[in-house]
């Protein structure tokens, strides 16, 4: 019991760190207020791009079971914390700066991200019902109060009670697809399942509690039709938390999704597969296809990262050769275009004031080249336009469909990606070919600094194809 205990937290210490961290700004703020914000917010994001490299550097040879086989430590667990902890730093680096700049410091805003992360580092190491449910639950508490951020400002508000009504019936779902799980195979922990499912087979009891999960796992994720709640949380939420919400929660609910499909249930893999791909079809087509209509950016943005959802189950749905794989890359490929457009909607002010929709863009190029060159390589990455990383991503995981048989499916994803494809090249010809619209200010050097390497990446990850490849495959490969 005493070495289990001391080899739980010698590879738990990335989420002991979150957690001491968060303590530690918490009582920080508590001491000195407002005027410790950029200092507790420095340290959080310093925090961040620590815990994801140390779990690089305590990633075992091996799968290693800790709390009792609660969690486990492995490559997925490894590769999908790497990616939360420094989307999270870059989004929280866009926040300090963003908020400081508004008036609106706050310790609260760094002790929610740390709280956050460390709820989706549990999620994407949960090896029972019970861990998955409480590193889902830590996340969304966060995430509610983050939406809800700006108290007297209205949109803010309706979006923090709107995701939390809609998220507590996902949660009621997860709950109540977990005890039939429970009831009709008398285990709790993800072996004991698979175990039960491979001794007995499939059953309708247990069926209908994955469908209630996945229904669940598909409303964290933003996936059609349990997208309801995204459009209008990324609208009235502030910039900084919507571009959180587009990138660290995203890789933890897919994460999660994999292990959960190709670990428990991994037996009744034909059964399972249709649900996931009708997720996968419906997201790209109600996302792409939403999107059209949208002059807000914010909320076209909402419509694309549904749409992308879309893509990453298609990669889970092409089953357990090059699903896991794909999906994960996917998503390596995705955020940096993602994190680097909401850097450039925060950079846009105008007399003091936000502005995100599309008509504001007119003419940009005429007076910013630079925010207009980024917005062109940003947008044409998300629409998966080649030389670009997002073109990877979704050549990835058509494969990964077409592979497993889902050839109808990558047909629904290439038409989608067609129709994405018109409403990105709306927003580039606004930039570009649009009469001016008036000036706008100056952004701060974290802003043009975070969309450069956002810019960058989707040329560089390009080139490191064969790196990341090698890295994911090491990490589905110790894991499923």
């Amino acid at each position: 019991m005493t070495y289990d205990l001391i080899n739980s937290l010698t590879f738990a210490r990335p989420e002991l760190v979150l957690a001491i961290l968060a303590m530690a700004v918490v009582l920080g703020g508590a001491w000195a207020g407002e005027r410790a914000f950029v200092a507790l917010s420095s340290i959080a994001v310093l925090t961040l791009i620590g815990v994801g490299l140390l779990a690089v550097a305590d990633a075992p040879n091996v799968a290693e079971s800790i709390f009792n086989g609660a969690m486990v430590v492995d490559g997925v667990a490894v590769f999908a914390k790497v990616l939360i902890g420094f989307a999270a730093a870059a989004t929280l680096l866009l926040g300090t700066d963003h908020f400081r700049r508004s008036g609106e410091r706050r310790f609260e805003f760094p002790a929610l991200i740390l709280l956050a992360v460390l709820g989706m580092y549990v999620m994407v190491s949960a090896q029972d019902l019970i861990s998955l449910y409480v590193g889902v639950e830590l996340q969304s508490l966060c995430a509610y109060v983050l939406a809800a951020w700006r108290r007297d400002d209205a949109r803010s508000s309706e979006a923090g009670l709107k995701y939390f009504v809609l998220s507590a019936i996902s949660s009621g779902l997860l709950l109540f697809g977990s005890s039939f799980v429970y009831g009709f195979t008398g285990s709790i922990g993800f072996e004991g399942i698979a175990a039960a499912i491979a001794e007995g087979g499939s059953n309708t009891g247990v069926l209908f509690g994955l469908v209630l999960m996945l229904c669940a796992l598909g409303f964290k994720m933003s996936a059609a039709p349990f997208h309801m709640w995204t459009p209008d949380v990324y609208e009235g939420a502030p910039t900084p938390v919507t571009a959180f919400f587009a990138a660290a929660p995203k890789v933890a609910a897919v994460a999660l999704m994999a292990r959960l499909l190709f670990e428990p249930f991994a037996a009744i893999q034909d059964q399972w597969v249709q649900v996931v791909a009708a997720l996968s079809a419906i997201s790209m087509v109600w996302g792409s296809f939403g999107a059209l209509m949208q002059t807000n950016l914010k909320r076209l943005m909402a419509y694309s990262s549904i749409a992308n959802m879309g893509f990453a189950l298609m990669g889970l749905a092409g089953g357990i050769e090059q699903g896991p794989s794909s999906a994960l890359l996917y998503l390596t490929l995705y955020l940096p275009a993602t994190i680097g457009i909401f850097a450039l909607i925060l950079a846009m002010r105008r007399d003091g004031a936000a502005v995100e929709t599309v008509a504001d863009l007119a003419g940009l190029a005429q007076r910013r080249t630079w925010m207009a060159a980024m917005f062109t390589i940003l947008l044409f990455s998300v629409a998966g336009i080649p030389p670009f990383a997002g073109f990877i991503g979704k050549f990835l995981v058509l494969r990964s469909a077409i592979d497993g048989g889902l050839v109808w499916l990558a047909i629904v994803g290439g038409i989608a990606a067609v129709v994405a494809a018109g409403y990105y090249l709306r927003v580039l010809a606004s930039i570009w070919f649009a009469p001016p619209a008036p000036e706008m200010q100056g952004a701060s050097g974290a802003i043009v600094a975070t969309a450069t390497v956002g810019a960058a990446l989707t040329i560089a990850l390009v080139l490191a194809l064969g790196q990341l490849e090698s890295w994911a495959a090491w990490a589905v490969g110790g894991s499923f």
